[in-house]
This record gives C-alpha cells, sequence and structure tokens, in this order.
C-alpha cells in the first residue's frame, strides 16, 4: 500500500485517528499543538501518513524547541515528540510508521540536534521498525498509579511511612490543596516551580507555556493547575494534563523548607484521591530518569505504589558533532548558575 506523508490534517480526521487509537496521548491532540504554538521558543509540527483511502494510518506531533535565537539557534534546537509516534496497530499502519520516520529524518536532518520519541506507551512491539529508522532506544522509568479501584485501596498501596505521614496531615489539615480558576493566580503558581527548577539547576520552559495551557487547555477540562499553602503561605504547585481516562503528572515544584507539612504528599493524594473519584483510570507519574542513574525524584513517586515500568525513550541524532558543542555549552551554563547559586 502506497502512503502520502503529509504535514497537515483536517481537524476532523485528526480527531478521529487518535480516539481510535489507544495509545493516544493528551501530546497527540490539537489542543496540545495549539498550546506549544503559543510558546516563546517552541513549535510545533503534525506529520502523518494517509493510506490512498484518505485514512490516517501513523502520526505524530513533534515540538521543535529551541533555546536561543540567532547562530546559537543551530545549537539549541532539538524536535521532543511528548507522546512519542502514534500508529494503527496493523500491517499498514507499522509501514506508514516507517514511511513517516523516513520522510520525516530525511527533512528534518539539517533542523535540529536530535529528535526524542518520549514513549508513553509499550512501544516494545515496534522497537525494531524504530530502530531500522535510526531511533535508538535508550531505557527511561515511569510509574503508573491504577486508580480504578476504590480510594482506600489506592491509599493501602502508599508505602506504610508515607501512608502514616498522609493520615496524620489529612486529620490535623494545617495544608490547605487549592486550584487556578483565574489566570492572574498564574503568577505565584509560576513563581513556585521557578523557585523550585533554579534550586535544581535545571532551566524551566518559559510562563507562556503555562498561560498557554490555561487558556486553551482549562476551559475544556484538559488540565488542572494545583496549589499547596501552608497559613496562606504557597509552597507547592503541579500541573496536571487530563485526557480520556489518564492524568498525566506535568509540571510539579515546592518548597523544601515545608518538606516537615509534607505539601508536596498532601497534593498528589488529592490528586489521587480526586482522580479515582471521577472516572479515571490511571495516574502517569511523569518520568523517573533512567534506570541507571540515581535519581531523587524517583524515590519520591515510589512511595505512592505505583506500577514501575520502563517504556524508555528512541532518539535519533542528526548531528553528532553540533551535539557535542551544545552538550558541553550546557555544562558550562549549569556552572554558571552554580556560581551565581
Amino acid at each position: 500500500m502506497k502512503f502520502e506523508i503529509v504535514k497537515s490534517l483536517d481537524e476532523q480526521a485528526w480527531r478521529e485517528f487518535i480516539t481510535e487509537q489507544p495509545g493516544a496521548t493528551i501530546f497527540h491532540s490539537p489542543e496540545m499543538s495549539k498550546v506549544f504554538n503559543q510558546v516563546k521558543g517552541h513549535k510545533s509540527h503534525l506529520w502523518a501518513a494517509v493510506d490512498s483511502s484518505g485514512r490516517v494510518q501513523a502520526l505524530m506531533t513533534p515540538v521543535e524547541v529551541t533555546l536561543m535565537d540567532g547562530v546559537l539557534a543551530n545549537l539549541t534546537t532539538r524536535m521532543i515528540a511528548y507522546g512519542s509516534v502514534l500508529y494503527a496497530p496493523t500491517a499498514d499502519g507499522e509501514a506508514a510508521l516507517t514511511e513517516l520516520l523516513q520522510a520525516y529524518r530525511a527533512e528534518i536532518g539539517q533542523q535540529a540536534l536530535f529528535t526524542e520519541l518520549r514513549n508513553l506507551y509499550d512501544l516494545s512491539s515496534i522497537q525494531p521498525t524504530l530502530e531500522g529508522c535510526q531511533f535508538e532506544f535508550e531505557g527511561h522509568l515511569n510509574y503508573l498509579i491504577d486508580l480504578d479501584r476504590p480510594v482506600e485501596d489506592i491509599m493501602q498501596s502508599i508505602g506504610k511511612r508515607t501512608r502514616k505521614q498522609l493520615r496524620r496531615g489529612l486529620r490535623q489539615g494545617e495544608v490547605v490543596i487549592s486550584e487556578v480558576t483565574q489566570r492572574e493566580e498564574l503568577d505565584e503558581w509560576y513563581n513556585v516551580l521557578q523557585r523550585t527548577y533554579n534550586a535544581a539547576q535545571v532551566p524551566l520552559g518559559d510562563k507562556s507555556l503555562f498561560t498557554s495551557a490555561f487558556d486553551i487547555l482549562q476551559p475544556r477540562g484538559m488540565i488542572k493547575f494545583l496549589l499547596a499553602s501552608v497559613e496562606g503561605t504557597l509552597v507547592s504547585c503541579s500541573a496536571e494534563l487530563l485526557f480520556k481516562d489518564i492524568i498525566y503528572g506535568w509540571y510539579g515544584g515546592t518548597d523544601r523548607a515545608y518538606s516537615a507539612y509534607i505539601p508536596n504528599e498532601l497534593l498528589i493524594w488529592h490528586l489521587l484521591e480526586w482522580g479515582a473519584q471521577n472516572g479515571y483510570r490511571v495516574y502517569d507519574f511523569g518520568g523517573a530518569g533512567k534506570p541507571d542513574e540515581e535519581y531523587g525524584v524517583r524515590d519520591f513517586k515510589a512511595k505512592f505504589g505505583g506500577d514501575l515500568v520502563n517504556f524508555g525513550r528512541n532518539t535519533c541524532v542528526h548531528s553528532a558533532n553540533r551535539l557535542k558543542l551544545s552538550k558541553l555549552g550546557y555544562k558550562m551554563y549549569q556552572r554558571f548558575l552554580h556560581v551565581k547559586a
């Protein structure tokens, strides 16, 4: 079968395809593409393979992320497919995906350092296809929490020490969980997140990412911006994406000076309880690092008793030399942050 590779779709055909595919995520949706297109340094792309009858057989929505403009753009631009690839689970679907990735690589090669597919579901059956198109697999962990059960069962699956802390925190009521409902409230929400990322010396997306998400996703019930406060002081925050029956942990931050109040743990529990009571099937913790590297965030997420999975990531390096220069520059940037701190 022959396929046509296209870079735009009728929105109805786009929606029909992601509705039909069980592996579809919010990152494959038209709404999320619109979000990224309003963010500084971001540009969302759509690539699809369509068969002779006009049916979509494979799709990917990579986001072009550029950290610096001008002459340095060539050294700081990468493509991230936050939901990886999506394809019809048939022989035609796999063939379409192969043609799609081959056409994509041929065109994108000089535009970005690399393309990273972040696999949010099990793609082990098509790893030969991905690696045949030079998208190499690398392990990357995640925790998935089953929400399709009674709330008390979810609580009981949490680690004993954390469960005890949660029950005490809920009794004391010192931490108040609230939801951002007005755009102007995002300023304080973002401040908490920014302090967290600065402390970790990790770059944070521009504030426009979150204002855009609020404007586009919040009216459609596709995102929750949550806050935890202690005596009126905002101490933890999170952004949670909602799509079909899955909640995706997207961003989170906390002020460690208030760790004794366990605001982060109570915020997560609030979300798990809400999800279970509102028809959600899974909480996706948004990643837990590489299997062979220590990662403190993984230890935090492990406390909640989810299933540890390794769906991994697939990366195609378009320019090894430029990537080496870029990594060197990033190390120098981190040293600069360390000196400033």
